[in-house]
C-alpha cells in the first residue's frame, strides 16, 4: 500500500470522528446559553448552594415551548442542543447543566456543550445510540454512581420499586434508531435487564405529601409509572412555593409552556391515572 493511500485512509477515518463527534445547534442555542451565564453573574448566582442556580435558570426557562424528539437529530448519535424548545428532561437536563457550569465558575458555551455530554451518556461517553442515558432511573443511577447527585429516594421513605423494564425493545417500532440497526436493539436489551435486577425504591403517590419536608427546592423529579414496561414516564425540578408545598417545575407537554404546577406535587401526581409516584435526585 502507498504512502499516498495511507495518508488518503488517515484523513477518512479522521474525518469520520470530527462528523461522528460534532455537535448540533444553533447561534440561537448559543446566545441562549450565554444569556444564563449573564443571568448568573447580574444575581452572583455562583455563591449560591446548587439548588438555588437550578431553581433560578429553572425559572428563567418559564414559557419556553415544549418541543419534543429534539434529540433524534443526524445520522448519527451527536450531542444535540435545542435551547428553544424543550421537552420535560431536555429541560431539566439543561438546568442542571447550566448550574453546575455557573457554581464551578465555567461560564462558557463549550463549557456548557462539555457539562451537558457528561449528564446526557452513561459514565459521560457518548458513543452510539445505546450509550445514551434513554431510562430515567438509568440516569439518576449513573449519576448518583458519578457523585454528580444523591438518590435520596430511600433516604427520605422510598419502599421498593420492583419492575421489568422493557419497554424501548418491545416498542422498536417507536425507535428509528432501533428499527435501522438490530444490534442496537441487542444492546438497549442488555440495559434493560441490568436496570430490572436493580433494587430501586420509589415514594408511592399516597405517601408523596408525608415526606415532603424532607424534599428541597432543587430535587430532580421522576415521576414513577404504571406503563408497561416503563420506569418513570415524566420528569422535573422540585420547587417550594408560597404555600409552603411542593410543587413541581416543568415542561408538561405538547401544547404547553415550560411551567410551575398549579397543584402541589402530590396533588398533581394523583390526578394522573398512569403517575404512581416518584424517585428524587438531590443534586451534589
Amino acid at each position: 500500500m502507498t504512502k499516498k493511500i495511507l495518508v488518503t485512509i488517515s484523513f477518512l477515518i479522521l474525518c469520520s470522528v470530527v462528523s461522528f463527534s460534532q455537535p448540533i445547534y444553533t447561534q440561537k442555542d448559543v446566545e441562549i446559553c450565554n444569556s444564563k451565564f449573564e443571568l448568573a453573574v447580574s444575581k452572583n448566582l455562583a455563591e449560591k448552594p446548587i439548588n438555588e442556580i437550578i431553581i433560578e435558570i429553572g425559572k428563567s426557562f418559564l414559557g419556553t415551548d415544549y418541543v419534543p424528539n429534539t434529540l433524534e437529530k443526524g445520522e448519527k448519535e451527536q450531542l444535540v442542543i435545542h435551547l428553544t424548545g424543550l421537552d420535560c428532561y431536555t429541560f431539566l437536563e439543561s438546568t442542571l447543566a447550566l448550574a453546575r457550569c455557573i457554581k464551578s465558575g465555567r461560564n462558557t458555551f463549550e463549557d456548557y456543550k462539555d457539562e451537558l455530554l457528561k449528564l446526557r451518556y452513561r459514565d459521560g461517553i457518548l458513543k452510539e445510540y445505546p450509550s445514551r442515558l434513554h431510562y430515567f432511573s438509568d440516569w439518576i443511577y449513573d449519576m448518583d454512581k458519578r457523585g454528580i447527585g444523591q438518590d435520596i429516594t430511600k433516604q427520605i421513605g422510598g419502599i421498593p420499586y420492583k419492575k421489568q423494564i422493557d419497554f424501548m425493545r418491545k416498542h422498536i417500532d417507536s425507535y428509528r434508531q432501533l428499527k435501522e440497526n438490530p444490534m442496537f436493539v441487542l444492546e438497549i436489551a442488555t440495559v434493560e435487564k441490568r436496570i430490572s435486577k436493580r433494587k430501586m425504591f420509589y415514594i408511592p403517590q399516597e405517601k408523596i405529601e408525608k415526606v415532603e419536608s424532607k424534599i428541597e427546592s432543587g430535587d430532580i423529579i421522576g415521576i414513577t409509572t404504571n406503563i408497561d414496561g416503563l420506569d418513570i414516564a415524566h420528569t422535573g425540578i422540585a420547587i417550594r412555593m408560597d404555600d409552603g408545598r411542593i410543587h413541581l417545575l416543568h415542561a408538561p407537554n405538547v401544547g404547553y409552556k415550560v411551567q410551575i404546577s398549579e397543584k402541589p406535587l402530590a396533588d398533581y401526581i394523583k390526578g394522573n391515572k398512569k403517575q404512581t409516584g416518584i424517585m428524587l435526585l438531590r443534586p451534589q
